[in-house]
């Protein structure tokens, strides 16, 4: 139980590393939250310091979630499952408690006065690691409605309500069994459910007509 703990709070700190308010410092001494959109996120640090640092905090904002999910989870595994007396072949539970974690440590930062991103990047690396395919689709999903809207929170949004979808598309129409299925189905809505919730702002922009869309990015 210790061990699971440590992993949690390890998941947490990795994921709370604030990767646009560093980089937005570090080049241009600024802090990312008072400029723009105001989020700590990496289209935001795209628009204010062009397209390279942009990417760059959304690899690594997802390489948080990938990391507690793919190496810090299985440090628990044997802990956790002895502790719920679940199957030892099962990690899916581990992964996404560590996933969760640094999910909300890219939402709630302990080294920025707990005030982060919205997670979107962070939670899609945690689901990579545990579910690559609907990520794949809901990064399509996520590329389309941004080529079509350029909207970006739209995107984010649409990526979100399309994870749980896809997922029960291939268990119950194309007959794939995918592990831990209805594990993955619960935390894939209650994901969508907080990713639309970190977006709410965005979505009442949207509605008013005030949302700010996609430009042409700095070089």
């Amino acid at each position: 139980m210790m061990q699971l703990l440590l992993v949690v709070l390890l998941s947490y700190l990795v994921g709370s590393i604030p990767t646009s308010i560093i980089v937005t410092r570090w080049v241009k001494g600024i802090d990312i939250r008072s400029v723009g959109s105001g989020n700590a996120g990496g289209t935001n640090v795209a628009r204010t310091l062009g397209w390279h640092y942009g990417a760059f905090v959304i690899l690594f904002d997802g390489a948080k979630g990938f990391f507690a999910s793919a190496v810090i989870a299985p440090l628990a595994m044997v802990h956790l499952f002895s502790f719920l007396d679940l199957p030892l072949h099962s990690i899916v539970l581990s992964q996404i408690l560590a996933g969760s974690a640094a999910v909300a440590g890219h939402v709630w930062t302990v080294f920025a006065n707990f005030r982060g991103g919205k997670g979107v990047s962070t939670a899609a690396g945690m689901m990579l690691a545990v579910s690559p395919v609907e990520v794949l689709v809901s990064l399509l999903v996520f590329a389309i409605v941004i080529i079509i809207s350029r909207y970006v929170s739209l995107g984010s949004v649409s990526a979100a309500v399309a994870f749980p979808l896809v997922l029960i598309i291939r268990e119950n129409v194309f007959g794939v069994r995918i592990a831990e299925y209805h594990t993955m189905l619960v935390v894939s809505l209650l994901l969508s459910v907080f990713l639309v919730y970190t977006h709410r702002a965005n979505i009442k922009r949207l509605i008013e007509g005030r949302e700010h869309r996609l430009e042409r990015l700095r070089s």
